[in-house]
């Protein structure tokens, strides 16, 4: 029985340089000539070709596995996608398969594939219309003294415009302020506010139907807007807000890929959010080839007017800053920033903390947090207050007669004697003063302010002690200074040494 030559296997380059020979020859053979293979190669190419197949595919060899592709196709199937392939080979051996187990991975892979490829999920792309959606989400903020953060993260879905608010926590009050915020930053209200199910929002699930926050209800009739929670794993609804956390979280977060330094101070978080907010704001989106702060001007014509006055209830109670700067709450006084003096802010308690909101031009912010204090114990904070004036200056003498211009023309000395002899309650300040600007006139003025600096450091503000001073000063330089020499030692020598021991030693030798 003659042996059936296997046929060689082409390259892709290959086919194409036989097809392109057979284009410009019109002949089997003439374009085999050229191609440098039979003849019957390039029939079975071009018939391929002209009957719409892909003469580069390859034909499909008989291999050992085939046989339990079905039953690899039913463990994927069974599995969801998920079955190892270490698995399946365990099972086909069992079953009589003797291949290795690197040709099992490869038809498992290929099986999967299959199967993703009928298992995949098929988006419609969201087309929103100008004013009507608002989207927030909320991102891992940075760690400011050992303490987390959160990002509150805000874009309105046609203008592409973001607002990212640094806060302490994520209760109602605080989501109703950075909503007011965010409102004022865009400047109307949207008709649909999106967000996810968080228990802010949505406080139970009945039948997969959200039961929304009746707070939360109320802060919507307030600015006029609905609040609407996504559907879970829906990108379609999730897909904006959490691209707008992942661009603010890789800005604004210090990690090792952007080498940003962590932050000190909270005020530091908030500065960088505000200039995170002006960089995207103003380049060019990828999509819709526009700068999002002009897109949300031509916005702005599509949004409902904004209500005058914040919505307050959830804020807490009501308080009037004293002169001071403090409020008082449960009788124990909390400090707030002096600016809001004679102003009234809102206080509640989170936990072992107390919040104090204050509303400004842009709308309600945090403006202190305490540690919940007793009465009897006020909670004050040093920034709250501007920096206290230097009393330093009250210290610095200044003349008021021409006797006490002339002393202290004397130099710094003069300057420092007077301040700690009246420190002192030294007596007879004034005759003194006279003498040494009298003496002044004998010495050099350089010489009797050294004088009096050195009686100011010591304490000696006694009859005569400016003179002997003044004179131990004129004896110490013409003394010739005393230094040591190589021949001579303070050091206490060891001679007494010498003697020690002799008179036992005399005793036991008379013995």
């Amino acid at each position: 029985m003659p042996v059936e030559k296997s046929r060689p296997v082409k390259t892709s380059r290959e086919i194409m340089e036989i097809l392109e020979a057979y284009d410009l020859t019109g002949s089997y053979r003439a374009a085999a000539e050229l191609a440098g293979c039979d003849h019957h190669t390039v029939a079975r190419y071009v018939l391929l070709r002209e009957a719409g197949q892909s003469p580069v595919a390859r034909e499909h060899r008989a291999r050992p596995i085939d046989e339990y592709v079905e039953k690899i196709e039913e463990l994927v199937v069974r599995s969801g996608g998920r079955v190892r392939a270490d698995v399946v080979h365990r099972r086909i051996t069992a079953m009589g398969f003797a291949g290795g187990e690197r040709t099992t991975r490869r038809a498992v892979a290929q099986v999967k594939a299959r199967f993703a490829a009928g298992q995949r999920r098929v988006f419609r792309p969201w087309i929103t219309e100008p004013g009507l959606w608002l989207q927030w989400d909320w991102g891992e903020g940075p760690r400011i003294g050992g303490r987390r953060t959160s990002l509150w993260c805000a874009w309105l879905a046609w203008s592409r415009f973001r607002v990212v608010i640094p806060v302490w926590d994520k209760t109602l009050p605080t989501i109703v302020s950075c909503l007011d915020t965010t409102l004022r930053r865009i400047g109307g209200v949207p008709t649909y506010a999106l967000t996810d199910n968080e228990k802010t929002v949505s406080v139970d699930h009945v039948a997969r139907i959200a039961v929304r926050n009746p707070e939360i209800v109320e802060v919507g009739r307030h600015y006029g807007m609905t609040i609407r929670t996504c559907v879970p794993a829906d990108p379609q609804t999730k897909g904006g807000s959490e691209a707008t956390v992942r661009i603010a979280k890789a800005d604004l977060v210090p990690t090792a890929a952007n080498l940003l330094e962590s932050y000190r101070r909270f005020g530091e978080l908030e500065a960088a959010c505000r200039e995170f907010c002006e960089q995207v704001n103003d380049r060019i989106h990828r999509e819709t080839r526009r700068r999002p702060v002009e897109a949300l001007a031509e916005e702005r014509t599509r949004l409902h007017r904004l209500p005058s006055e914040p919505f307050t209830v959830a804020f807490g109670t009501t308080r009037r800053v004293k002169w001071d700067s403090t409020i008082s709450v449960e009788g124990v006084r909390y400090s707030v920033p002096h600016p809001l003096v004679d102003t009234r802010v809102w206080a509640r308690f989170h936990g072992d903390e107390l919040i104090v909101t204050a509303v400004g031009e842009h709308g309600p912010a945090e403006v202190a947090r305490h540690a919940r204090s007793t009465p009897g114990s006020p909670m004050i904070s040093d920034e709250h207050y501007p920096p206290r004036e230097d009393k330093s200056g009250d210290r610095v003498p200044k003349a008021t007669s021409a006797e006490e211009a002339a002393f202290l023309a004397l130099g710094p000395g003069a300057a420092s004697w007077l301040v700690e002899a009246a420190a002192a309650g030294a007596r007879r300040i004034r005759p003194k003063i006279a003498e040494a600007v009298a003496l002044a006139k004998l010495h050099p003025a350089a010489e009797v302010d050294q004088a009096l600096g050195t009686a100011a450091i010591a304490g000696r503000f006694a009859e005569n002690d400016l003179i002997r001073i003044l004179a131990h000063q004129a004896g110490r330089e013409q003394a010739e200074p005393t230094r040591a020499g190589e021949t001579h030692s303070l050091q206490p020598g060891t001679s007494a040494w010498s003697n020690f021991g002799l008179s036992s030693s005399d005793d036991e030798s008379e013995a």
